[in-house]
């Protein structure tokens, strides 16, 4: 029976320091949709014993039945916990602490807001001061709002029967696998903290490593859960000391990685299970516990404080019975003795393991006496795992650990979005809607602030909920808003529309509950937005508001596939299920080519086969062609160019001189990262350009033009010297650029890694003859030639894959890495246990099949994972009959509907 209705749910809304966000994170199978079950189940929302097999958050069928998590999930659960007086010190310390980061936050931002209106003033002449009282003015009236609001919270529980002991938990389980990683980028974006679940046995893996570092660029807390501990108890049968053991690897590991990509606003995030930051347990069994657990069991039975028996049960300290007195046991004539963990935690729990599989009755029954257990008549009769669970469940509910962790160590919206404010807000951080978001603002006249962060498909076929959450004011059925796409530009209309809310919703796994208004800090649903939005945007009701930051993804869309109807009719079926599937998915890509294929990019096999299933059953409803996956190159330069390239405009009357060199790797990596922002302050580029690769200052700030789109990782610059009306064809000679680097001259691909330097440029003496029709097609042909003369190469995405195997079935991968162009780069075995770790590059155009293929070569115990890496060179000149890369090119050439061959060189370069 659920035990809370909606309206319960509404009105704890409201008291925003009782409210937990946070997703669940973790490498694929590590347990965490089974864990999220022992929530629900806390929460009434499924049976006690159904759950850790009913996977509640997998809602789809196909989840279900690949026992695999594909979409992420959002439900919102109401409990009860007490805090106690070092609870409740632990959330003080934690809001402290992000009021102070808030607080540098904020100065910093008055600082540029002072810097800005110093700069207005000079340029108007006008007095700067009162430009700066302003701001001021505005948030004292902000903090007079707030502590009256908080008031009528605290009035509206005692009327609706909630107190301070009220919770409302906002859980999504996200997908573990490499392929639904921006699924979990989305999760994360409208969380405040995060679940990290580990495995035991397997440790830290790859995609626990990306996630962390996701979670952690987002400024999202975490806490540890190692979970399938009973797989060590049954299966490896590990001695006590060993699971001690494999539990410090893995905290070790965690926390080597938080250290790696900490970020100092969120202050100390290394967990520790003293602090009370990891729980151990089982999610299949559902039961788990944290150190504080058994500190309450024993510190009245030791006569110590509960905060130093949890000091004592972790790390060498030991109880020695004959004296009488906790000791190290790294001391010397200590090293018979159990540490504390052992002997008060692991033992009593391996022996309630090993009494209940050999079937011990009477000594089951004592101990269940000893620990205050009691069964039901049906419960008793359970033999095996069964009466495992049944007893563990009682003994070790899951959820209390994972509650507690939730409710004490995560912080609420109010303490999170005081350091979360600058990650998340596109515009200057000291303006009303950066304030409101900073103070999680639900006053009356508080402006909304929403960020929608991915579609949920509704129950009637081709519409979306739109799930995201408020950072500020509230969202009403009936509202009007401002729908800011990710494009939209402050003060333009491009991108922005101003349309009504039709409903807002709780949502509720599979299931939605209507309710009038949700208030910041929440997740929420609404009807009515996705015929405006495509994936992710932001939602205002402030005129002045910039865009929340769009979500950055740490894997790209580089498996294409093209996709046609089977009959010629069902051609606008197939139109509208690509515009619904592309808006389901956060990462995948469908458009149209030139030659009228439909493509459909997808960031690997499985997340193809997902979205393709998609397409067909659930979006179109009818069958589709589906090609063979094509994969994308990148054009680029090899050397310097081996001449100056000529070419004329048109009329005759224009020439420009242009040469062409390699950027190398870096370069370009730095402009992807945003090191290197094409949009930032010339200035500031061109020095760290002219510090880190030692190019002319003068040259790195006249970088005319980054391309293609404005941010790509190919440049284009002027070294003239005194040349007439040059600014006057700047704009032609970019656009004819861009044009050329997004459609390269080998086989109209993208170009990387390309700088391209004008040396010299006749103009006509008459305006009108060196109009934007002469100026750009002969920048797109100068382009080319110096590419062209300047060692043409192709680039080939590249994927990493990572491969858990057992070192007997290792032969099987490096005979199929040899026969796909693959290379392992690195191995190792992960300690205490059989399984070795592979790390390869392999090709993108040899990756397909290469799943199915493994688990022949192996005997299905190999577990790859592939995620895009890099670019890599391709072997050979392109230009040269006969070489990989020459087919290559051709072979795309021919997909694109292109001429037979390589364009010569002379139709691009022309002589004086």
């Amino acid at each position: 029976m659920v035990n809370f209705t909606v309206e319960q749910l509404r009105s704890i809304m409201d008291l925003k320091h009782n409210i937990r966000s946070m997703s669940v994170i973790a490498h694929v199978d590590h347990g965490k949709t089974t864990l999220t079950d022992s929530l629900v189940s806390r929460a009434g929302i499924i049976a006690n014993a159904r759950a850790g097999d009913a996977r509640f958050t997998d809602t789809r069928k196909d989840e279900q039945e690949r026992g695999i998590t594909i979409k992420s999930t959002g439900i919102s659960m109401y409990f009860n916990y007490e805090l106690t007086e070092t609870e409740k010190a632990i959330q003080e310390k934690l809001s402290k602490n992000a009021a102070e980061a808030g607080a540098r936050i904020e100065a910093l931002a008055k600082q540029q807001a002072a810097e800005r209106a110093a700069d207005a003033a000079e340029a108007a002449g006008e007095a700067a001061p009162a430009a700066e009282e302003e701001p001021e003015a505005e948030e004292e009236e902000v903090l007079d709002e707030a502590p009256a609001e908080e008031v009528s919270a605290a009035s509206a529980g005692t009327i609706e029967g909630l107190d301070e002991n009220s919770y409302m938990i906002n859980l999504i389980d996200s997908p573990g696998h490499v392929d639904f990683s921006s699924e979990v980028t989305a999760a994360l974006r409208i969380t405040d903290g995060a679940l990290v679940v580990v495995d035991t046995i397997e440790g830290v893996c790859v995609q626990t490593e990306t996630v962390l570092r996701q979670a952690i660029s987002e400024r999202v807390r975490p806490c540890l859960m190692v979970n399938k501990v009973d797989r060590a108890l049954l299966e490896l049968q590990l001695p006590p000391e060993e699971l001690y053991q494999a539990f410090n690897r893995a905290i070790e590991s965690v926390n080597v990685v938080v250290a790696t990509y900490s970020d100092e606003a969120m202050g100390d995030l290394q967990v520790s299970p003293q602090a009370g930051t990891v729980a151990f347990g089982s999610g299949l069994h559902q039961w788990a516990f944290t150190l504080s657990k058994f500190a309450k069991i024993y510190s009245s039975k030791f006569g110590i404080s509960e905060d130093k028996m949890q000091e004592k049960l972790w790390g060498d300290n030991c109880f020695d019975a004959k004296k009488k007195a906790w000791v190290k046991r790294t001391a010397k004539g200590n090293e018979g003795l159990d540490r504390c963990f052992v002997q008060f935690i692991m033992d009593p729990i391996c022996k309630m393991f090993d009494a209940v599989m050999n079937d011990k009755k009477q000594k089951i029954a004592k101990m269940l006496k000893a620990v205050g257990v009691e069964l039901k008549k049906d419960q008793e009769e359970l033999v095996g795992k069964p009466l495992l669970k049944a007893i563990m469940q009682k003994w070790l509910p899951a959820s209390d650990a994972v509650l507690e962790m939730i409710v004490v160590h995560l912080p609420s919206p109010v303490t999170a979005q005081k350091y979360r404010v600058a990650t998340l807000y596109d515009g200057p951080l000291d303006d009303e809607a950066a304030t409101a978001i900073r103070n999680c603002d639900t006053s009356p006249t508080a402006p909304l602030m929403m960020y929608i962060s991915k579609m949920v498909p509704a129950a009637d076929r081709g519409r979306f909920y739109a799930f995201g959450r408020v950072y500020s004011g509230k969202v009403k059925t009936g509202q009007k808003v401002r729908i800011l796409g990710p494009n939209y530009v402050p003060g333009s209309k491009t991108d922005l529309w101003v349309k009504n809310v039709q409903r807002t919703l709780i949502m509720m796994g599979k299931t939605q509950e209507q309710v009038q208004d949700i208030p910041a800090g929440n997740t929420a649903g609404l009807v009515g937005i996705d015929q405006y939005l495509l994936k992710s945007g932001t939602l205002t009701t402030c005129q002045t508001a910039h865009p929340i930051k769009t979500m950055k993804f740490s894997v790209s869309p580089v498996v294409r596939v093209a996709v046609a109807a089977k009959n010629s009719k069902d051609l606008p079926k197939l139109v509208e299920g690509m515009k619904r599937l592309s808006k389901s998915d956060p990462m995948v890509l469908c458009y149209m080519e030139d030659t009228g294929e439909h493509v459909i990019a997808g960031c690997g096999e499985l997340h193809l086969e997902i979205c393709l299933k998609d397409l067909q059953e659930d979006f179109m409803g009818c069958e589709v062609e589906i090609g063979n996956p094509i994969v994308s190159y990148r054009e680029s330069v090899s050397e310097k160019s081996s001449q100056i390239c000529l070419s004329k405009s048109a009329n005759k009357h224009n020439r420009l001189y242009v040469l062409a060199e390699p950027l190398g790797d870096e370069f370009c990596t730095d402009v992807e990262d945003k090191k290197i922002d094409p949009r930032g302050d010339a200035k500031i580029r061109g020095r760290y350009i002219a510090d880190k690769y030692g190019w002319d200052i003068t040259e790195a700030r006249k970088i005319w033009a980054f391309g293609p789109d404005t941010d790509g990782p190919n440049c284009f610059t002027d070294q003239t010297k005194g040349v007439d009306y040059l600014l006057e064809i700047k704009e032609s000679v970019n656009n004819g650029f861009m044009w050329a680097s997004k459609t390269g001259p080998l086989c109209d691909e993208q170009m990387r890694g390309c700088k391209f330097m004008l040396q010299d440029v006749t103009l006509h003496a008459d305006s009108i003859h060196r109009g934007m029709g002469q100026i750009m097609p002969t920048a797109r042909r100068v382009t080319f030639a110096s590419l062209l003369t300047a060692g043409p190469v192709i680039y080939e995405p590249m994927f990493v894959v990572d491969i858990s195997v057992p070192q007997d079935a290792m032969g099987g991968c490096y005979g199929l890495m040899s026969t796909r162009r693959g290379h392992v780069f690195h191995e190792e075995q992960q300690p205490g246990t059989p399984m070795m770790h592979l790390k390869a590059y392999l090709p993108v155009s040899e990756s397909f099949g290469f799943n199915g293929e493994l688990g022949k070569a192996t005997g299905g115990k190999a577990f790859p994972q592939m995620s895009f890496s890099h670019w890599s060179l391709f072997g050979g000149n392109p230009t040269i009959e006969g070489t990989k890369a020459n087919t290559a090119v051709l072979d795309t050439r021919k997909r694109k509907g292109l001429s037979e061959e390589i364009p010569p060189l002379d139709r691009y370069l022309d002589k004086l």
